[in-house]
């Protein structure tokens, strides 16, 4: 077991051997929890890397691939419909 001391400025140092064995390099980002009268550091994971065709599935689109420009004329009309939507028109 290490004692570690609190700064003034709230910082605590976690030991080398314990930033070793989890591989908390500098820049690490952990959750703090408070479970009773204990404090909990886990290191923050993000998301899992995905590629493009991961996420294609989930969109339901079934037919033919659309352009850029395609996409953007149909956000474009989107927008104008729930404007004029808005202003009751």
């Amino acid at each position: 077991m290490d004692i570690v001391r609190l700064s003034t400025k709230g910082q605590i140092v976690i030991p080398s051997e314990l930033r070793a064995r989890h591989r908390w390099e500098p820049g690490t980002e952990l959750i703090v929890e408070e479970q009773g009268d204990a404090v909990v550091l886990r290191a923050a994971k993000p998301f899992a890397p995905t590629r493009i065709e991961d996420g294609l599935g989930c969109t339901g689109y079934r037919g033919p691939a659309k352009s850029v420009a395609e996409m953007d004329a149909g956000i474009d009309a989107e927008l104008r419909r729930r404007w004029r939507e808005d202003k009751g028109a």
